[in-house]
């Protein structure tokens, strides 16, 4: 798996009540970790544990990671940890390091599924299962921003961090993004604003322990990983945990115009601040005639978004009034979120623009693993200037209903290329029975890129959009990202927009594309 202070005029109190502590002493992490025994289980391809492996280590626990992979598989996140007394046990787990007699903590890595037998066999024999984020939360002395949902979360915290960092400098942004938070918590003083994007995995960690932000923003739910979840249903409602255990004097941030993230306004003791595209008239954050509109207690400050392509779009309208209310509620003053607004640059992998080459713009939004975030990336770019979109789709299946990708992409898509993995016969059957005609499938990113570069014209644009995860083709979501931008790297401006007729005869299928 990748695959979330000072008040403002009329601003909210922030929230300063003291974390949860029930690890004895965990505001001494040196005291309170010294010489445990301690298994991190996952190290991560991506360093998942590298962050928790080291700050252990650093603390003077007796560290042990294991990881199914193998030492080859895993160079260089053991290359970063080189020097660390560690003790590895890779390409296989032993028991041992699960029960009383190898541990006196387990840590796992979100990319090591809940129900994992040897972390129920650490459970039954009474070794505490922990988490980066649940350790954190112990730990961190400052109050801390939340960021989730299925969509949104990674722009919403980024966005946020952004704002809170124009009013101090000091804020920590970290989570989901790849950057450690154990790794900040040296540098967390109580009043540091600190601002983590959490994924459902991590929040499963949270809510194992009763612990949650005190600042929470869902920022909306859809169906993703239904490979991993029992039903959508039991995956919203691990999204909806971040309020879950919340309490009086908290905050939720919670998209009013969602009816499965707005459920958690019931479910929660926190002070419940909506927002959304659709001005409900009262308090909370909304988008109002082009403006970002911020009202509470009958007082209303309005902020302009930027005209630029890393907030283009309804979706990104909804991202900036979360992350504007979640910067007001932790005290940010109304001049550091129009800093913060103008400052924002967008995200690595999230509508990241790779090159323009021959007039043709290509785009990188690797991350989009689910079908809604694929119409949200469609919707944006169609309707900012009606431009012809090369859709780079398909991947590994998560159990997801691929409806939605196909209507946007029938509809707002001039032609779709397939890459292959185990939903992309699905996908390419559903838009055919749509009366589109798919590319591909693709074997490589390199031969999909130069498909859709030979088909594009002047003032086209080839989205990477999958809406399907990476495996298969791909390590992960981001390695897939990398191989989008040196195919791009790759071409040859001349070949771009040339030898149209070439691309159905090279790869099975009639026609230039799936729409006239």
């Amino acid at each position: 798996m990748a695959d979330e202070g000072e008040d403002a005029p009329g601003g909210a109190e922030t929230a300063t009540h003291e974390p949860s502590r029930s690890i004895t002493s965990m505001s001494s992490a040196g005291h309170a970790l010294q010489g445990k025994r301690v298994t991190v289980m996952g190290l991560g391809t991506r360093g998942g544990g590298l962050g928790v492996a080291r700050f252990l280590a650093e603390a003077g626990a007796l560290v042990t990671v294991t990881d199914a992979k193998p030492a080859e598989a895993l160079g260089e996140p053991l290359a970063l940890l080189g020097g660390l007394p560690l003790r590895y046990k890779l390409g296989g787990h032993d028991e041992a390091d699960f029960t009383p007699a190898g541990a006196d903590l387990v840590v796992r890595n979100p990319g090591v599924p809940r129900r994992a037998p040897l972390l129920a066999l650490a459970r039954r024999s009474g070794v505490p299962v922990e988490m980066e984020m649940s350790l954190f939360l112990r730990l961190c002395p400052a109050p801390v921003i939340g960021v989730t949902g299925t969509k949104g979360k990674t722009t919403t915290a980024t966005l946020c961090a952004a704002m809170l960092r124009a009013w101090d400098e000091r804020t920590v942004l970290a989570g989901n993004m790849g950057v450690s938070a154990l790794g900040q918590v040296h540098r967390i003083e109580p009043d540091t604003p600190v601002v983590l994007e959490l994924s459902s995995w991590q929040l499963e960690g949270l809510a194992e322990h009763g612990l949650a932000p005190q600042i929470a923003v869902l920022t909306n739910v859809a169906e993703d990983h239904l490979d991993t979840y029992d039903g959508f249903a039991d995956y919203a409602a691990t999204k909806r945990g971040i309020a879950h255990h919340q309490r009086p004097g908290d905050v939720l941030v919670v998209n009013a115009d969602d009816p499965q993230a707005w459920r958690a306004a019931a479910e929660t003791p926190a002070r419940v601040v909506p927002f959304g595209l659709v001005d409900r008239g009262g308090d909370g954050a909304w988008w109002v005639g082009g403006r970002l509109v911020w009202r509470e207690g009958g007082r209303e400050m309005t902020f302009s978004l930027p005209a630029k392509a890393a907030l283009a779009g309804a979706h990104n309208a909804a991202n900036a009034v979360a992350a504007m209310a979640a910067a007001l509620a932790r005290g940010a003053p109304p001049q550091a979120v129009e800093a913060g607004l103008r400052a924002y640059g967008g995200v690595k992998d999230r509508m990241e623009p790779v090159a323009e080459v021959g007039g043709v713009t290509f785009i990188n939004d690797t991350t989009a693993t689910a079908p809604a975030a694929v119409v949200a990336a469609l919707q944006s770019l169609v309707g900012a200037g009606a431009r012809r979109v090369h859709l780079l789709a398909g991947g590994a299946d998560k159990k997801l209903d691929l409806a939605p990708l196909v209507a946007a992409a029938v509809h707002r898509a001039h032609a779709v290329y397939l890459l292959h993995g185990t939903a992309t016969p699905a996908l390419a059957d559903e838009l055919r029975a749509a009366g589109a005609t798919p590319h591909g499938p693709f074997g490589s990113m390199a031969e999909a890129v130069a498909a859709a570069a030979a088909a594009a014209v002047p003032g086209d644009i080839i989205l990477l959009s999958p809406g399907c995860a990476s495996f298969g083709l791909f390590r992960d979501e981001f390695e897939r990202g990398e191989r989008f931008r040196e195919a791009v790297r790759g071409l040859d401006p001349d070949a771009v927009g040339a030898g149209r007729a070439a691309v159905g005869a090279t790869h099975g299928v009639p026609g230039p594309g799936s729409r006239p």
